[in-house]
């Protein structure tokens, strides 16, 4: 699993780490039962401080992802996939919803906005990032 940190975004780094680790979980990169990284072993990987590590995977204790397994580490709950599906649809819906705005915001109507958002269905398919 391959964590992306962009310091500069504005989110906080831990909270990247988390989103990132729900996001793989969501798409079947991490499956319930796996382990996940330890937390010197993923703050070394993406050279952040141990402490931000710990807090994501606190956060995603408390979120019901991740729970400890008494002398191997944290693993992926049971119910994690269904979790992070649902908050992964809430998010994109969100981002989704700005995009939108943004449009609607700079005059566009809703079939310019559905042209736009064909063209960049169509581009991405195109480019294989479908």
């Amino acid at each position: 699993m391959l964590f992306r940190i962009d310091a500069s975004n504005g989110l906080p780094i831990y909270d990247q780490i988390s989103r990132q680790m729900k996001f793989a979980i969501a798409h079947g990169a991490l499956r319930s039962g796996e382990l996940v990284p330890s937390v010197r072993e993923l703050a070394q990987r993406v050279a952040v401080n141990p402490n931000t590590v710990a807090r994501a995977y606190r956060d995603l204790q408390i979120d019901g992802v991740l729970e400890p397994l008494r002398g191997e580490g944290l693993r992926v709950t049971a119910h994690a996939v269904d979790v992070c599906q649902r908050e992964r649809l809430s998010l994109l819906k969100e981002r989704l919803r700005g995009a939108i705005s943004e449009c609607r915001l700079s005059g566009l109507d809703t079939p310019q906005i559905r042209e736009l958002v064909d063209a960049v269905l169509q581009d991405t398919a195109v480019n294989g990032t479908s």
